[in-house]
């Protein structure tokens, strides 16, 4: 507030910033300030080159070789007793891979009452599912044309589910049931029109899949549907069109993974800022069909607030806004009936998104209140002064 009070009702230009320098009387103001001039100014890192498509990590085609087929996660990841009976995270990945977390045993023990030794192993890999429908007139459409296909049991598996509980459960101690008759991965947006349009021609189902993340059901076979399903993986769909310092904006490639995206980004000296507790798995196309929120919402905002321009192939062909701009006054806006659509109206297939500069400094810290009240009370303040942080959450002791 007291920024916008010495430099007016605009926005802060670097003279108006090192006016108020001098009426600094901390260090740490004056700190504070110097970092939002260097904000302001051009993105740090390499520019792009004209024309550049940027392609970032993928996940293998086949999924289940590096991602656990019945749980989250990677297959080299997770919590398991050592020789001396404390517990450790096993694989490379993380920083706590590796580690002796020798009071975790006690709390999950003494607080939650639950005994270590109480198993309940998975059934082993399942490797057989309902045999596959086949549509040829479908599957001679697209063969060999757009993009790789397959009828793998362990392919068509992987995508049949997300995370929920139910659909977990399941994968540990049931027996799955209808799963998708065949796996197609296209390349580009092309590849996807032309996919869907021999759907449409065949009467054939399409699911869109993106990192398999969603709790919602969305990716489960309805039973009763005697058409034959397909699974369109957009892994393949990994790149990065163009990337705009001077409009601070991207275009992206649905399939990109989340922190492969910020990852790439960061060489150019961007961001988007957009965090979902996903972000290591699920892609920008399932944030934009889940209509997602991010964990740094206060200063970067949700999906919503940084899609431009968002862009789906449906059964009726391709839908996007008729100009690259952040809105329009006239009629309904487009991304707002994709965002949050589920892949029930078509494959988003590319996005426009905005970034911002890579922040100058990343602080992380914690406060304990006597009570929870009081942490409430503190959130309503912090809330009605308009002073968050990229992302602040108030947690009890059970959640802790």
């Amino acid at each position: 507030s007291d920024l916008s009070r010495a430099a007016g009702p605009h926005t802060p230009t670097h003279t108006h910033l090192r006016r108020i320098y001098t009426m600094a009387d901390s260090s740490k103001a004056q700190q504070r300030l110097e970092a939002t001039v260097r904000h302001l100014t051009a993105a740090s890192g390499r520019d792009p080159k004209p024309n550049e498509e940027i392609r970032t990590k993928a996940f293998p085609a086949q999924r289940h070789q590096v991602l656990k087929w019945n749980g989250w996660g990677y297959k080299d990841s997770a919590f398991e007793l050592n020789e001396k009976g404390v517990v450790v995270f096993r694989g490379s990945r993380y920083e706590v891979s590796g580690m002796e977390l020798p009071l975790l045993r006690k709390w999950i023990e003494e607080e939650r009452g639950m005994d270590i030794n109480d198993k309940s192993p998975s059934q082993l890999p399942i490797t057989t599912v309902q045999p596959a429908i086949r549509n040829e007139g479908f599957i001679s459409a697209v063969s060999g044309h757009h993009g790789a296909i397959s009828f793998d049991a362990s392919d068509r598996l992987f995508r049949s589910h997300g995370h929920t509980c139910q659909e977990i459960f399941t994968l540990r101690h049931g027996k799955p049931g209808r799963v998708p008759d065949m796996v197609v991965w296209p390349e580009c947006h092309d590849h996807v029109e032309r996919i869907v349009a021999a759907a449409v021609a065949h009467n054939v189902v399409i699911i869109p899949f993106g990192g398999g993340t969603s709790v919602t059901g969305a990716l489960v076979c309805p039973e009763e549907e005697r058409r034959m399903i397909v699974s369109l993986d957009t892994s393949k769909m990994n790149r990065i069109l163009w990337i705009d310092k001077k409009n601070l904006t991207i275009r992206v490639e649905a399939g990109i993974v989340g922190i492969e995206l910020e990852r790439k980004l960061a060489e150019y000296g961007v961001c988007t800022g957009h965090e979902p507790d996903s972000q290591e798995f699920s892609t920008v196309g399932g944030w934009i069909a889940t209509r997602a929120s991010g964990m740094k919402k206060n200063v970067y905002g949700n999906i919503e607030d940084l899609v431009v321009r968002a862009r789906i192939v449906t059964p009726t062909g391709t839908v996007e806004k008729s100009c690259q701009v952040p809105r329009m006054s006239c009629g309904p806006d487009i991304n707002h009936f994709i965002m949050g659509s589920e892949g029930t109206l078509g494959v988003i297939t590319e996005a426009t998104l905005k970034v911002r500069p890579l922040p100058e400094v990343q602080e992380f810290g914690s406060i304990v209140f006597p009570d929870f009240a009081s942490g409430v009370a503190c959130m309503r303040a912090i809330a009605e002064a308009r002073c968050q942080p990229a992302s602040i959450r108030l947690v009890d002791n059970e959640q802790f």
